[in-house]
């Protein structure tokens, strides 16, 4: 199975809401397992899970840079934050080939979980 089919059709027995912005990528709608706006991209050889946590602040971001890496190596199960840009993202890639349901949906929790638990921490970093 091509890795785009297969994507497609875990995010359905996921039952989650999603819309298709390309041909190979979409994005997670819905507060679903506590998530939104979660981009998905099968780019092979992998599937690439991300999403915008915020904007890297203006000031304090020695501080934030700091709090970001002390997460990834305490707290991060699947994924780790990265700075794309002007944005603090999530980010995750999976082995599109040897990807399975249950890959996907530990990570997509695990992002869930990192969003719902950090956002107290990160809100002191926000504009």
């Amino acid at each position: 199975m091509e890795s785009k089919e297969k994507l497609v059709s875990y995010l359905n027995k996921l039952s989650l809401n999603y819309e298709e912005l390309s041909s190979n990528t979409w994005v997670i709608k819905g507060l679903a397992k506590g998530i939104e706006n979660v981009v998905v991209a099968a780019i092979d050889p992998v599937i690439i899970v991300r999403v915008k946590v915020m904007e890297v602040p203006a000031g304090n971001r020695e501080k934030l840079f700091e709090k970001l890496l002390t997460l990834n190596s305490t707290d991060m199960l699947h994924g780790a934050y990265a700075i794309d840009g002007a944005n603090v993202i999530i980010i995750n890639t999976l082995v599109a080939e040897t990807m399975d349901l249950e890959e996907l949906q530990a990570t997509l929790d695990a992002i869930g979980f990192a969003l719902t638990s950090h956002y107290p921490v990160l809100q002191e970093y926000r504009k």
